[in-house]
């Protein structure tokens, strides 16, 4: 807010936890005394779009110019990208819906991503199946006035934008400007007085009555402009959603590794973090574990090799995240165990976080023996420079003769402190070689028909139906890092649900809308892993199989 003299002259102040002083008025406050409002919020795509013009720049020695917009638009491999979804990591583009929404729409152009932009919002995802619809097949378009046919015709007689909304009120009902944009307001649930919503609602249906509308008619469109109810955008807010997305595309389509480097060192994005590395890994990156020798705090790349930071660490304290690359980068690589604890005057437990997450491998020596060994260089050490009252001997610590560290131990410790694993996928650490009857790449050529597949699970959304009820749909990877999409009506998900992140067995039945498949899921079983004290290794492990009986699906 801006005022012509200190804003503490007119109003307290809090001071929030994260330190911006903030006024104690509401918004509509604000405007009814007169200032000056923005809104400015935090948008993390730009920063991707920053960090990877950087990389770029340093690793290829090419100064971009993110900002030619005009040049990407026609890019034909971008737009391939958008038309197949391949937008993972792409700002706006990325979330399971979108992706299906753009591979339905056959979208490759920024006037149709800019359509999709607004469609995807909840105000406007109703019309969807319609818009859609008629967007293959435009003689399905029907419209309820011949006004309504000249202020919708680009977008199939369907409201898509907030200026729909006002163009309708003003040319259809002949309302004010300032009329149409309280009604726009209200929609988006930015209105205050049920009362003047009333009005409005009021001088709609007299402004229709005197330019001659029919009645009937009339009810019809107000309908339309109710359902449009929600955050809807207008039509310039989506149209510069394009333009990021198209930036960020650019950058996934020519520079996929250094782009992908960028989304996980600004946190941002619709996916977990184990995603983005694997896109990276997609992308033909060869990612490895972070190193006391070789990562920085965040995550960085050289050539293909990319190394993650310590920020990733769970439970690794800020100074060490810091101070260990620093310390290096001054003095010189770590030759040991040793020499790390000494030259960084880590703690014990926190030396133990970065054995377990393999950060000190470059020493040849496996966890178990490392969890040995830093005791003695840690457990003894005196807590500060005062002199200590009595001697203490050192211990003679002696190592078991056989410590033997397992992949599958391994897995688990990246799981629990990095959030996922590097040395084994969801998929390895299965106790079954089984890998689904159907591949994601395969599935439109089994419309109409059952299958089992194995997926490891991604995302879901839930959504409520008619009936009040919730199901869900949810987004999925197979064994070759291959997406598909699953939908989970009341009635099935009830009996099987969701339990936690893991692989699946689905059983579902195979359907198709505008050449995108998906499965209708009947049954899905989160399937076991391999425990964690497993001695044998994966090679040789015994896969679990999977039995069918009759139309049930059944672990063993």
């Amino acid at each position: 807010m801006i005022s012509e003299e200190p804003i503490s002259y007119y109003t307290a102040l809090d001071l929030p936890p994260v330190g911006l002083p903030t006024v104690q008025w509401d918004m509509y406050i604000a405007e009814e005394i007169g200032y000056e409002k923005f809104d400015i919020l935090s948008q993390r795509g730009i920063g991707h779009l920053k960090t990877t013009v950087q990389m770029v720049e340093k690793n290829h020695g090419v100064k971009l110019d993110i900002h030619a917009v005009e040049k990407f638009k026609k890019d034909p491999n971008i737009n391939a990208n958008f038309k197949i979804g391949n937008t993972i990591g792409g700002f706006y583009t990325e979330s399971p819906g979108m992706r299906s929404l753009l591979f339905k729409l056959c979208c490759s152009t920024y006037i149709g991503l800019v359509a999709a932009s607004s469609l995807i919002r909840p105000g406007t995802s109703k019309s969807m199946p319609d818009y859609i619809a008629r967007f293959h097949d435009p003689s399905k378009t029907t419209y309820l006035h011949p006004v309504m046919e000249e202020l919708l015709e680009e977008t199939y007689g369907i409201m898509v934008y907030q200026e729909d909304v006002l163009k309708v009120c003003i040319h259809y009902a002949g309302m004010s400007g300032s009329d149409a944009d309280v009604l726009r307001r209200g929609m988006s649930g930015k209105w205050r007085s049920p009362q003047e919503m009333e009005r409005v609602k009021g001088n709609f249906f007299n402004g229709a009555e005197r330019l001659g509308r029919p009645n009937d008619v009339n009810l019809k469109v107000w309908d339309l402009v109710a359902a449009f109810a929600g955050y809807s955008f207008s039509k310039a807010h989506s149209a510069a959603f394009a333009v990021e997305s198209y930036q960020s595309l650019f950058l996934k389509t020519y520079y996929p590794r250094e782009f992908m480097v960028g989304v996980l060192n600004n946190y941002g994005g619709f996916y977990a973090r184990w995603l983005y590395v694997f896109e990276l890994q997609k992308a033909g990156a060869d990612v490895h574990l972070p190193c006391v020798n070789m990562s920085e705090a965040e995550v960085s790349i050289t050539g293909t090799d990319a190394w993650l930071g310590f920020t990733g660490i769970l439970d690794l304290e800020k100074t060490y995240i810091e101070n260990i690359p620093f310390e290096r980068h001054r003095n010189g690589t770590f030759r040991d165990l040793e020499d790390f604890v000494k030259r960084t005057g880590i703690t014990l437990e926190q030396c133990k976080i970065l054995i377990r997450a393999g950060a000190l491998r470059f020493t040849g020596k496996n966890k178990k023996i490392l969890l040995w060994e830093v005791h003695k260089y840690v457990s003894n050490r005196p807590s500060s420079n005062q002199l200590q009252l009595f001697g203490v001997r050192k211990k003679n610590i002696v190592m078991p003769a056989d410590l033997v560290q397992t992949e599958v131990e391994d897995a688990y410790d990246e799981i629990e402190l990095l959030g996922f694993s590097l040395t084994l996928n969801m998929f390895e650490l299965l106790r079954t070689s089984h890998r689904g009857d159907v591949m994601a790449k395969d599935l439109k050529n089994y419309v109409g028909q059952t299958v089992r597949m194995i997926g490891n699970f991604v995302t879901d959304k839930p959504v409520h139906t008619i009936k009040g009820q919730t199901m869900f749909f949810a987004a999925w990877l197979d064994n070759n890092g291959d997406w598909f999409d699953t939908v989970h009506f009341p009635q099935s998900f009830k009996y099987t649900p969701f339990k936690g992140r893991g692989c699946y067995l689905i059983m579902g039945k195979v359907i198709e809308e505008f050449g995108f498949a998906s499965l209708e899921v009947i049954r899905c079983e989160i399937l076991p892993v391999k425990d964690r004290k497993d001695k044998q290794s994966i090679t040789k492990a015994k896969a679990a199989l999977l039995h069918y009986r009759g139309d049930e699906a059944m672990v063993a």
